[in-house]
């Protein structure tokens, strides 16, 4: 998959991003505390997702511990494991609880559209009569949202039009503006518009480490370059020098 900045870039300057496609064009996808949902049904999780947790315990985890059920700790504070790693170490006799770092419904978080990072909001390109939507969504929290599909049409107004106007000016090259509450494309007063492309929603197994779809938005079917397979190299940026390389992780069928 393609991945570019908010503003377009060549092809041959973006970068590949591998992320699982949680919903496909025409479908309605919702986050509720960290489950997908799609058309109302609760997604199968990912074998080997990973969410972090704030753990307590009397002294500390044997290293070992650690390694064996490949925990990562990011920022040296939270320990990041799958489903099966939380069960294993909840059962340590030393550790007191083990809770899962989930996000309330309604936290503020700086997701997609309304990331105040995004360059359409620093410009009021997002904003209808002044004003940009507060979603209030966050990585565990987020949607419902309809992931455009080719010829599907879509009202735009003050709840639609930050979801969608990046799609629509940036994916499909179309000149978007904003007069007070009225929006032109391509210099035409309107208040809809019909995707020309598909769109896809992705996201990462690592669903608390993860630069994917509940930040830069949908995915247009042009920026879907491939499929991957199998785990060609995996490394752990906190290990020592010899210890970085998951040789147990090589080579692994992705599924």
């Amino acid at each position: 998959m393609d991945a570019d900045e908010p503003l377009s870039r060549p092809v041959d300057k973006r970068e590949n991003f591998i992320k699982r496609c949680q919903g496909v064009g025409g479908d309605t996808l919702s986050v509720v505390d960290a489950r997908v949902f799609i058309n109302g049904k609760a997604a199968e999780d990912p074998p080997q997702g990973q969410i972090d947790y704030t753990l307590k315990s009397n002294g500390n985890i044997n290293p070992d511990v650690i390694d064996d059920l490949h925990i990562s700790m990011y920022g040296g504070v939270y320990p990041t494991m799958t489903p099966d790693a939380y069960k294993t170490l909840k059962g340590f006799s030393n550790v007191t609880s083990i809770t899962p770092n989930i996000r309330r419904k309604g936290d503020f978080d700086q997701v997609y559209p309304t990331n105040p990072n995004h360059p359409a909001v620093a410009d009021d390109l997002l904003r209808l009569d002044g004003k940009v939507h507060d979603f209030k969504w966050n990585v565990d929290n987020y949607g419902p949202i309809i992931i455009p599909k080719k010829g599907w049409t879509v009202k735009l107004d003050s709840l639609t039009y930050p979801i969608y106007a990046r799609c629509i000016s940036v994916y499909e090259g179309n000149k978007l503006q904003v007069t007070g509450k009225d929006i032109l494309i391509n210099g035409v007063k309107t208040d809809s518009y019909t995707f020309k492309m598909n769109y896809y929603w992705m996201m990462g197994d690592n669903r608390h480490n993860s630069d994917d779809s509940r930040y830069w938005g949908f995915v247009p079917e042009d920026h879907i370059v491939g499929k991957a397979l199998f785990i060609w190299m995996s490394m752990d940026d906190e290990a020592s020098f010899f210890g970085k390389i998951r040789w147990s992780r090589l080579f692994n069928i992705i599924r």
